[in-house]
């Protein structure tokens, strides 16, 4: 898995668009549009625009979360921005998210339309709004916002790291790849040590916390994200599994990690999402890949 053949760094850098790689066509060094696209505006107070990755799937776990304890302000239009297409790049997605990475939120709800990008940030803006899965108690507020910056400041190294140089790098590579899995096993532990000690992540409530956390976590040990689960020894973290499964139970947390999905089994996608009733009522064409 090594590389015969050391890379020597040229002086000044230059973008090689043939550099390979499965995202080598959407990743680029600069930033704005490159093309003119509006962005669609459903009915709905909440305009979600995203992809069900796992930084996706924070947001609609939470935005099902809230619909499920009644709030009726939290029903939401998520449109689906395919990111391996470079939707993320068109103009009226940039003007949401600068930074041109999903999930992006239009909050239309008040006399003025309020844009937050970063799923951290959506997760707050929403808990904060509800007045739900945020606690409010100064400790436990602390707590709850130290996992979740954990989980935004840290994930980089499983997805960008171990992610990409085990599965999709054009080559496989000994040195990053034992670079990455020995990060991404340090965070395992770090998790599982936690949650030796706590029912869920920032002590005995469900927040926002776990929220953020399980889709990339729960990924790795439960679904094998990258394929990987056998190569980290995934089984070895019994007390993540165990958060894993008791998220997993949660109806809310299925139809949440549903949509705007594009991987896997056909039932387990929904592409977009408009009303409650699209997890009934969605049919095989609608949920067939585009072609």
């Amino acid at each position: 898995m090594s590389s015969s053949t050391e890379y020597t760094p040229p002086k000044v850098w230059t973008w090689n668009k043939a550099s390979g790689g499965r995202f080598a066509n959407i990743n680029r060094p600069i930033a704005g549009p490159t093309h003119e696209k509006e962005l669609p505006i459903g009915e709905h107070p909440l305009q979600l625009y995203s992809q069900g990755t796992p930084n996706g799937v924070k947001v609609t776990v939470l935005l099902e979360e809230l619909l499920a304890l009644g709030h009726k302000g939290a029903e939401y239009d998520a449109w689906l921005i395919r990111i391996g297409e470079g939707d993320q790049f068109g103009s009226g997605f940039v003007a949401a998210n600068p930074n041109s990475k999903i999930p992006a939120l239009v909050d239309r709800s008040g006399p003025e339309p309020i844009r937050v990008f970063e799923s951290g940030a959506i997760l707050v803006h929403l808990a904060e709004k509800f007045g739900a899965f945020l606690p409010t108690a100064p400790a436990a507020r602390a707590e709850t916002l130290s996992w979740l910056f954990w989980q935004m400041g840290s994930t980089p190294y499983i997805g960008g790291g171990f992610g990409h140089f085990y599965a999709y790098a054009p080559t496989r590579q000994g040195y990053p790849i034992d670079r990455f899995t020995m990060e991404t096993k340090r965070l395992l532990d770090v998790l599982d040590r936690r949650l030796a000690e706590s029912e869920y992540v920032a002590g005995p409530d469900y927040t926002i916390a776990d929220m953020a956390i399980w889709p990339w976590y729960g990924g790795l040990v439960k679904f094998d994200s990258y394929g990987g689960s056998e190569f980290l020894a995934a089984h070895e973290y019994r007390n993540v599994l165990r958060w894993t499964e008791q998220l997993w139970a949660r109806p809310a947390v299925k139809r949440g990690r549903m949509v705007n999905r594009l991987a896997g089994e056909p039932a387990t996608q929904l592409h977009e999402r408009h009303d409650a009733s699209d997890f009934e009522t969605k049919t095989q064409d609608r949920l067939a890949p585009a072609g």
